[in-house]
């Protein structure tokens, strides 16, 4: 009896160098599991709709605002895509690590060579390969929005490496779990958790700068406002090595839980450990008092930070990343001014661009207007309704004097306001409807502009879309033929509708006859 179980023994025994010859069957083992993965139809799904979507609108013809994409923001836009990926492999790679005790073929699992934290850090790699695919999606998204006309900004490599460092996350957290509660339902479970847990982190610590960025994403993006790179201020670089600590500190967790208990992994699971902590450390410091700073004299003096150019006579300051685009402004006020009379057709401008940098990016807060004389304020986003909208400022500009008095327009300039802010766009009907917030071109509404907008009642209304309904030179002639009386304070509507050779509204009231 003791000759066949000292037999056995050395049948068993590990020989000295199987350490070394162990780590090619882990790997191995890690592209089968890989290549298993993709039989659960959540991960083949939400990869192909993810690849596929974005190959999509790589492909699909940009217009509007998109046209024009800030790298600054395009880059946290590439976070959100491996979400549902992201989950799927959670949920599969904990399936996958628990096939052996779902099947009952844990014992046969035991007499093999491979110990099982091994077969654990397999299923950790098995996660690598659906990594790598969307770190190459995220380049290939970046890099056409990178290579568009219209890009301006630059982006930044940490923000672009959340979406590969999330599906790693998921991987790491699936396996640790199947570990910790070898259950098939703790990973759907686990799923709703933590979604509950996030929304309620999220309603309860809004103001909490660090609680935020325990996230591994995290969205603050304002649809009207895009800051300059340098103010920012997103702790980019110490939320990826946060999420790089973390991601070792799971799997290790994962590998030791499996029974690893080598000294080797006890150090990187405190090492990860101390790379968590100094992560979650740095992205905790909220902004900065020089951030702060820099972003109060941009949006107080934007002018101590910009540089002006001189075309066809008006002049145009930007940002040092927008200065490229003054063409794009330029334009837009060539085809109001064409359409005005008087000195306006040959009043030089001022057109200087504007942000409100004060509340960061998800700060929505109104930009005050100008008073001083011929000056037009112009944002840092550009392309679809942004155009009409710039014209708009323009247009009251010239008829008002300066930006200041644009609100208090609500006579008849209104008419002859928006006749030169739509009516030499190529869609003047669209555009109309695009600068009106309720994207309508019939009865009372208000007008979109950079800073202060306009409001028009039906009268005004009918009377704009007679006039757009007519041959543009025709109507272009009249305007600057009887410009001084289109632009005199007090000006009804009916007046300017008789002007113009209009049949009157039957609701011509405007703010001069209220």
């Amino acid at each position: 009896m003791s000759l066949v179980t000292e037999t056995a023994a050395e049948s068993t025994a590990v020989p000295e160098d199987e350490p070394r010859r162990a780590w090619p069957a882990v790997f191995a083992l890690a592209r089968f599991e890989a290549r298993d993965l993709l039989r659960y139809i959540p991960v083949l799904a939400t990869l192909l709709l993810y690849v596929g979507y974005t190959a999509w609108t790589l492909f699909h013809p940009q217009d509007g605002m998109e046209a024009f994409p800030a790298l600054q923001d395009a880059d946290r836009a590439t976070q959100n895509g491996p979400l549902l990926l992201g989950i799927a492999l959670f949920v599969c790679v904990n399936r996958c690590t628990l096939r052996s005790r779902r099947r009952g073929t844990d014992r046969q699992f035991d007499v093999m060579v491979m110990e099982p934290w091994r077969r654990t850090v397999a299923h950790v790699l098995s996660v690598v390969p659906f990594a790598a695919v969307t770190a190459l999606v995220v380049l290939g998204e970046f890099t056409r929005q990178a290579l568009r006309p219209g890009a301006v900004g630059h982006g930044s490599l940490a923000e672009l490496a959340v979406g590969p460092l999330y599906v790693l996350l998921c991987g790491a957290f699936g396996v640790l779990l199947a570990r910790l509660v070898p259950s098939t339902f703790a990973a759907p479970v686990g799923v709703v958790g933590l979604f509950v847990l996030g929304v309620f982190v999220s309603a309860g610590t809004s103001g909490a700068q660090w609680t935020r960025w325990l996230s591994p994403i995290v969205d603050e993006t304002s649809r009207n406002t895009v800051l300059p790179t340098d103010l920012v201020g997103r702790p980019a670089a110490w939320h990826a090595l946060y999420l790089t600590g973390l991601i070792l500190l799971l799997a290790l967790c994962a590998v030791l839980a499996s029974g690893g208990r080598t000294p080797l992994l006890k150090a990187g699971a405190a090492g990860a450990l101390a790379l968590t902590v100094t992560g979650a450390m740095g992205q905790s410091g909220g902004v900065s008092p020089e951030l702060a700073a820099a972003r109060e004299r941009v949006s107080v003096s934007p002018e101590r930070v910009q540089s002006c150019v001189r075309l066809d006579g008006s002049t145009y300051c930007a940002f040092p990343e927008w200065t490229g685009r003054t063409g794009d402004w330029a334009g837009a006020v060539d085809r109001v001014r064409s359409l005005a009379g008087g000195t306006a057709a040959r009043q030089p401008l001022v057109v200087r661009q504007r942000v409100e940098a004060r509340y960061g990016l998800d700060g929505d807060a109104a930009i005050e207007p100008l008073t001083t004389p011929h000056q037009v304020t112009v944002g840092t986003r550009w392309g679809g309704n942004r155009v009409p909208e710039f014209a708009v400022a323009v247009a009251y500009v010239l008829v008002a004097g300066d930006e200041s008095k644009g609100g208090e327009l609500c006579d008849g300039r209104v008419v002859t306001t928006m006749w030169l802010a739509v009516g030499g766009d190529a869609h003047p009907m669209t555009a109309l409807a695009n600068v009106r917030l309720d994207d309508s071109v019939t009865g009372d509404a208000g007008v979109l502009a950079p800073t202060s907008g306009l409001s028009m009642t039906a009268g005004q209304t009918d009377v704009v879309r007679e006039l757009l309904r007519r041959p543009r030179g025709e109507v272009t002639a009249s305007v600057k033929r009887h410009w001084s009386e289109l632009t005199a304070p007090g000006v009804s509507t009916a007046q300017v509708a008789r002007v113009l050779g209009v049949e009157v509204p039957k609701e011509a009231n405007d703010c001069a006859e209220e």
